[in-house]
């Protein structure tokens, strides 16, 4: 048995990210129901620098409005990369509505027991951001125990 023991310790970290595919992808829900709103379904690419180094493949749902800004979406993400430095892969999931301007109702996990490697038991929430000048940030305030 051994003498040490396992210490969870918060931390976060912060990057850039930039979209490098966007493919939209055909879905006809059987039956059809016709809203207010499009429904729409594409895959993403995201390149991430930072203290979130790495890449993402991304299963991406709206209605959204193109002309107006008005909408919701939901993302699932499968990312591979770095936190600070140590290497894995884990799963987030994030969501938020828009008006046109603003960003409400925002939701952001990381998906329990996804982490692979040095990121293995990570857990934890985080948040995205978009500047004024269009440059896209993400964090995350995360957990993972260290000592074992």
């Amino acid at each position: 048995m051994s003498d040490r023991t396992a210490t969870v310790v918060p931390m976060r970290a912060t990057g850039t990210f930039t979209v490098k595919a966007f493919v939209p992808t055909e879905l006809r829900p059987d039956p059809a129901v016709s809203t207010g709103l499009p429904v729409g379904v594409a895959t993403m690419e995201k390149h991430f620098e930072g203290e979130v180094a790495g890449r993402s493949a991304t299963l991406f749902t709206a209605a959204f409005d193109q002309t107006t800004g008005v909408g919701t979406y939901v993302a699932m993400e499968s990312f591979q990369g770095s936190l600070c430095g140590r290497a894995g892969a884990f799963n987030f999931a994030h969501s938020a509505t828009t008006s046109g301007s603003d960003r409400t109702a925002e939701f952001f996990t990381i998906v329990p027991t996804s982490g692979t490697g040095e990121l293995t038991g990570i857990s934890g929430a985080g948040g995205m951001a978009v500047d004024a000048d269009g440059t896209h940030r993400i964090w995350f305030d995360y957990e993972l125990e260290v000592g074992r």
